[in-house]
């Protein structure tokens, strides 16, 4: 599910760190890594097990946002010459997580207790001590570093002709951010390699289009320092994200086919969404405003959509609800997986290029290596297949939560010193059997809250004004009332 990354500038005040800490707490979120597993991280960050490949000749860059340190990614891009049929070669490297971790050790038994990173305004937890995964694991630039490395053939529509993917040693040449990547691409400055990326990416986007998948452009809930104060704002996705996005959407549906050509593995499914939550959303989308004509598909809608204006925005927070019910799908002994498809990329996928942040995806890359080699995979790998399901849902669970909770406490945070005070809204849903509760949109600051309304039924897509009446942050979340 997409997340809204927030972190923190500026000012953000004593009683929201305290409510945050509170928060950690109260869902019992992992504190700091024992001293066994940390003892074993600095040992493997010393020591991993080195591949035979040697590919640190091939000049791959990586793209995340400026502060990040916990790189999965790398790719190059190139051209395939017209004598070989022309196309593209993609590279992309994941991270080996497995070249750090033993397993059954204190660091793989932490690994599986988290689950996954879990993000929070003030911080991060993560999955991995930072000296693996911030470090020795990471795809920093300029460093050697054991990796997964795929290589696919694509035609000159994008589609896949060929996969490839085996353990080699590799070295980022560069560490992008998206910003850099999309002004390059804009200004015609950006070297092939990275200019590729446009035009690849857009090929995927045609490709998703035609097969009726769907990728959300969901703007991300940041906090900005403003006058010596704090708002919420929305970071509306640059197309460099997409892009970069269908690579890694390529890969999971490679990954997904090798598993299955192999007879066994783990996927990421997702079923159809129910009559009923797209009926709740074309409500949304005639609060908002939003034209969508009854004989055109939700996926065609979506792509018509600018998440720079607000009303937008506010419609793709909702959408996120069509990708409620995903979970992981295992399958052995060459048996048909059920379900087998993810709804929004409408095709088999699989979780596989985040294993620093995501447990899951060590054990798919270790399948996916073990299938093109044609071999067995590895028996710690299959004995934890079964377990997985289970424990991912779990780990979303706590990072949905975790996700829900940071949200409300940064919105009563930064209204709580104006209780009382008016603003400009839109109500955006309204409960069938209680219509007098239901959700209301700020445009400024970005804020998505509760309103009752004790004098009856709320005008569903009517703007109004309505009155802040709580907002404590670990106390009392955001509640509004018609003015």
């Amino acid at each position: 599910m997409p997340r809204r990354h927030m972190h923190m500038t500026g000012a953000d005040g004593a009683a929201l760190r305290a409510a945050l800490r509170d928060l950690r707490t109260e869902l019992g979120v992992p504190g700091e890594f024992p001293a066994p597993v940390l003892a074993e991280a600095e040992q493997a960050a010393r020591a991993p097990r080195l591949p035979d490949l040697d590919a640190t000749d091939l000049p791959l860059f990586t793209i995340d946002p400026p502060t990040s340190r916990d790189l999965d990614q790398a790719m190059h891009l190139a051209k395939r010459p017209s004598d070989s049929g022309g196309g593209y070669r993609v590279h992309y490297a994941i991270a080996d997580v497995a070249a750090f971790v033993t397993p059954g050790g204190a660091l793989d038994a932490e690994a599986h207790r988290r689950v996954t990173t879990l993000y929070f305004p003030d911080g991060k937890v993560p999955l991995h001590p930072p000296v693996l995964s911030e470090g020795a694991a990471s795809l920093l630039p300029g460093q050697a570093c054991p990796a997964l490395l795929w290589r696919f053939d694509l035609d000159s529509a994008g589609r896949v002709e060929t996969t490839d993917v085996r353990r080699a040693l590799v070295r980022s040449r560069a560490g992008l951010d998206y910003d850099g990547v999309q002004q390059a691409i804009d200004s015609g400055t950006a070297e092939e390699p990275v200019a590729l990326l446009r035009e690849i990416g857009r090929l995927r986007e045609t490709l998703e289009q035609e097969r009726g998948g769907v990728s959300l452009n969901v703007p991300e809930q940041e906090i900005v320092a403003r006058d010596g104060s704090y708002t919420l704002a929305y970071r509306a996705p640059l197309p460099a994200d997409g892009w970069n996005a269908q690579i890694s959407l390529m890969t999971g549906m490679a990954a997904a086919e090798l598993m299955l050509s192999a007879g066994s593995g783990i996927l990421r499914t997702l079923p159809s969404a129910p009559d009923g939550a797209v009926g709740r959303l074309r409500r949304t989308a005639a609060a908002l405003r939003i034209d969508w004509p009854h004989h055109v598909p939700y996926a065609e809608l979506v792509r018509t959509l600018d998440p720079h204006l607000p009303a937008h925005a506010a419609f793709l927070q909702e959408c996120t609800a069509l990708l409620r019910g995903a979970g992981y799908t295992v399958f052995t002994g060459g048996s048909a997986p059920d379900p087998l498809l993810h709804a929004a990329v409408a095709a088999p996928y699989a979780h596989c290029t985040a294993p620093l942040r995501r447990l899951v995806d060590r054990y798919a890359g270790e399948l996916c290596v073990a299938a093109v080699a044609g071999a067995a995979p590895p028996q710690w790998a299959t004995a934890a297949l079964d377990a997985l399901p289970q424990r991912m849902a779990e780990g979303s669970r706590l990072a949905n939560t975790a996700e829900r909770e940071c949200v409300d406490l940064v919105e009563a945070a930064l209204l709580k010193d104006h209780v009382g005070e008016t603003f400009e809204a839109t109500v955006i849903d309204v409960k069938e059997r209680e219509p007098q509760v239901g959700t209301v949109h700020l445009e400024e600051p970005a804020v998505v809250g509760r309103v009752e309304s004790p004098s009856g039924r709320l005008p569903l897509g009517d703007r109004i004004r309505v009155r802040l009446t709580q907002a404590d942050p670990g106390r009392a979340k955001v509640l509004f009332a018609p003015a």
